[in-house]
């Protein structure tokens, strides 16, 4: 297994699963709307493709930047 795969195992992890809710559910909205199976199949399946590999590297940039939030308020009992 490459290294960029075993170091983020996790997160490729949580993005197969959500890329497989995400394609269910636009099947199913796509479905609804154009009652057409085919069409709805090829619309579900660009947008959460696209959306999968967004939601990694937000996913990553949050690992990184999310919790290392400095507080910005000032100290209790300062003076504003």
């Amino acid at each position: 297994m490459p290294k960029f795969a075993r170091d983020n195992l996790p997160t490729l992890k949580k993005t197969a699963t959500y890329y497989v809710v995400h394609v269910t559910v636009a099947a199913l909205v796509a479905y609804a709307v154009t009652g057409n199976f085919l069409l709805s199949l090829t619309l579900s399946l660009l947008e959460p493709t696209v959306q999968a590999f967004a939601f990694f590297f937000h996913e990553k940039a949050w690992q990184r930047w999310g919790g290392k939030a400095k507080a910005t308020s000032a100290p209790a009992g300062a003076a504003a």
